[in-house]
């Protein structure tokens, strides 16, 4: 298939291999009686072109760095077919494993049971797949026998003094064995995405792993475990329908630790534009300092019990003592850090304490700073002993030390590895506190939460990077064979300025806007109706859209209507008639996709239904048809002027002579607000209304720019 050059290198986009992608196509459209869209041959050939003439060695490993591209693709271009057919040949062609990379579980579930069979039945193109999810999202045996064995007895030890009573409650008791007996009979598969009623996560997070915790093929439970068993297929397949959690999560422990080997992979990033944001909270890190103190406290009791149980083995009791300093002297350091930022934390108008406080410029007072460096080389030391031990007892686990006993091992193993994984927390955010930032890379949001627990007020320390540019370029860019980023929304008022300098590409990335098929101007309207208050006025706004909602919602209608603040929300629902309150699905009331369940049944029985949501209704909201034919959009979503990510970002651009609303605000809005828009018209038989109760795309210098980002839709300015 690929033809040798002279120089060695392999040319792999070929006629024939073109004229295999071509071919495939034609098929695709005549079996299923379609006609070819413009946007997805464009789509096609711009994504056969990058990743098919990357210059590769006799070993097909990638030379140069023309190796990624990025796509947005408006609604309707029908991007997963255009991406699937030109990648499939290539990859099969260059012998590469394919990751297909999702933000959210549902186009995970689309692609699986959808997407790429109908690809693969229509065109004939041979490709083996399979589902990757992360650990969380399995059943994990042990966590559950132990649970249940402990909360039989009074053994059980709590890992955090602040954590809830060790004895579980009767009715979570009650659950937790009928999972158990679900996936045992064979009715479950230990997926939670596959349970048939919801779990919450505080319930749902004690019975899943992590692979520190994991004792993998040592656990007498392995043959038997719901991620194994989905995992068991990952090395033979060709295509791996990923997430970009699982993907971050596997870079950051070098690469093909999880997944297939970066270099050997040609990567799809679909919902690209999560990417940045998830990559950055990805290299994030939290830490409470008073509940870490008090739980610094209970270790020599949970090391005393450790050692009791196994029989005081000498090499464990060797490194248990070895921790009694160094931890002793952390608790009393944290101690001190708490009582350093207090007068920090209190509000100087009213004494008393506020919800936030923020680093300017991600910059940490000099006192503070050493502090942590103090803390980092404790808890690096800790880190390091309890890795030993988690050491010991995979040994003995695998039967090589003879006086631990392996199901006593296999017990505390999970327990270790809590340790393992508080130590690493405090560790990476006490590094991140005391070193400064790199002056010619963006810097590090720090900042501390007052939060409410058991224990009374605790000072939650953060710290986040306020652009993952640098780690996407070092860990993904650098090491995979080729990426494509796609989504329905990449560019920020019409340009790819934005989301290149947050995915760390270089400027010149190929980089294509393939506009939706759909007829905008004639299917749907664009409203901002007359208003009696600026959205800039909290109150009086909020009053205005009281009274928009009463005089114009149709309570037979099918209404979804986005808001930017729980507050806003709640305050609107509480001020509706009657009526049309007892049409209203909100946002809290329900989970997501209850929500839409119950608006799909209400449509589908001749009733009026008006959806109510945050940001999170902005995407993944698919309502074809008679199932939506009005949103309202109550303000601009701009990012809430006091997050400390954002506000981080906001004096690095100011600080270098920029304008940080115009370069970083309103870009970030028009984004959200072509997602939000992005709701209403799914299908090219769709029709309907948009309405904007935010007249600043008016009175204001920069509304032109939000308007004209938007697609062509009819406009009507009251």
């Amino acid at each position: 298939m690929a033809a040798i050059h002279t120089d060695g290198l392999i040319d792999v986009l070929t006629d024939d291999l073109k004229k295999q992608i071509q071919t495939a196509y034609s098929k695709f459209l005549a079996s299923r009686g379609l006609k070819a869209r413009a946007g997805q041959k464009r789509m096609i050939a711009e994504v056969a072109k990058v990743i098919g003439n990357i210059p590769v060695d006799d070993k097909a490993q990638r030379l140069g760095e023309n190796h990624v591209c990025v796509v947005e693709a408006g609604t309707g271009t029908g991007k997963t077919i255009g991406y699937l057919l030109a990648a499939i040949p290539v990859a099969k062609a260059l012998k590469k494993k394919i990751i297909l990379s999702t933000a959210t579980v549902a186009l995970q579930e689309q692609l699986l049971h959808k997407d790429l069979p109908e690809v693969l039945e229509h065109t004939e193109l041979p490709m083996s797949f399979t589902l990757a999810k992360g650990r969380g999202r399995y059943l994990c045996i042990n966590k559950v026998e132990q649970h249940l064995d402990s909360s039989a007895s009074t053994g059980q030890i709590a890992l955090y003094e602040d954590e809830q009573a060790m004895r579980l409650d009767p009715e979570t008791e009650t659950f937790y064995k009928h999972l158990l007996n679900e996936y045992a009979s064979g009715r479950w598969d230990g997926d939670r995405d596959n349970l048939t009623e919801e779990i919450e996560d505080a319930r749902w997070g004690p019975l899943t792993s992590d692979h520190l915790q994991c004792t993998n093929r040592r656990c007498t439970n392995f043959s038997a475990c719901s991620f194994f068993k989905a995992r068991r297929d990952l090395d033979q397949v060709e295509c791996v329908i990923a997430n970009h959690d699982i993907v971050l999560a596997d870079l950051s422990l070098g690469g093909g630790a999880i997944l297939p080997d970066p270099a050997e992979a040609i990567y799809i990033f679909d919902e690209g534009h999560h990417l940045a944001p998830k990559a950055s909270n990805h290299f994030a890190f939290s830490l409470r300092i008073k509940s870490s103190s008090r739980w610094l406290n209970t270790l020599p009791k949970q090391h005393a019990q450790m050692l009791e149980q196994l029989g005081h083995p000498g090499v464990m009791s060797q490194y248990v003592e070895q921790t009694l300093r160094p931890g002793e002297d952390l608790k009393i350091l944290l101690e001190q850090i708490h009582e350093l930022v207090k007068p920090l934390m209190v509000n100087a108008e009213n004494g008393r304490l506020r919800d936030r406080y923020r680093f300017a410029g991600g910059e940490v007072p000099e006192e503070l700073r050493l502090m942590f460096k103090d803390a980092e080389y404790l808890a690096a030391r800790l880190l390091t002993r309890h890795e030993m031990l988690l050491d010991l007892f995979r040994e003995a686990l695998d039967g090589e030390v003879g006086d631990i006993d392996k199901q006593l091992a296999e017990q505390w193993y999970p327990r270790l590895g809590l340790m393992v994984s508080r130590f690493q927390s405090i560790t990476g955010l006490s590094k991140s506190f005391f070193r400064a930032d790199d002056l010619k890379e963006s810097p590090t949001a720090r900042w501390v939460n007052l939060v409410e627990s058991g224990i009374g007020h605790d000072f939650e320390f953060h710290s986040a990077p306020v652009s993952a540019a640098h780690m996407l370029q070092q860990h993904l860019w650098q090491n995979c064979f080729a990426a494509v980023v796609t989504s329905a929304t990449l560019t920020a008022l019409g340009r790819f300025d934005r989301v290149l300098d947050d995915l760390g590409l270089p400027a010149d990335t190929p980089s294509h806007s393939l506009l939706s098929p759909f007829d905008h101007y004639n299917a749907a309207e664009l409203y901002i109706p007359a208003m009696n208050a600026e959205a800039s006025d909290p109150e009086a706004h909020t009053q205005a859209v009281c009274d928009f909602l009463n005089s114009e919602l149709d309570s037979k209608a099918a209404t979804l209507v986005l808001f930017t603040s729980w507050r806003q929300m709640r305050t609107v629902l509480a001020s509706l008639d009657e009526k049309l309150n007892n049409s209203v699905l909100s946002q809290g009331d329900y989970s997501k996709n209850e929500i839409l369940k119950r608006h799909r049944s209400r449509i589908d029985d001749g009733e009026g239904s008006i959806i109510f949501g945050l940001a999170s209704f902005t995407e993944g909201v698919d309502l074809p048809g008679k199932y939506l034919t009005e949103v309202i959009i109550t303000k601009l979503p701009f990012s809430v002027p006091d997050d400390p990510v954002d506000a981080t970002m906001a004096e690095w651009i100011e600080n270098k002579g920029g304008n940080a609303f115009m370069e970083w605000s309103v870009p970030m809005a028009s984004v959200r607000l072509t997602q939000a828009a992005g709701r209403l018209l799914r299908t090219e038989q769709d029709t309907g209304r948009i309405v904007l109760l935010d007249r600043r795309v008016i009175s204001r210098r920069y509304g032109r720019q939000l308007l004209d980002a938007l697609p062509p839709f009819r406009r009507t300015v009251g």
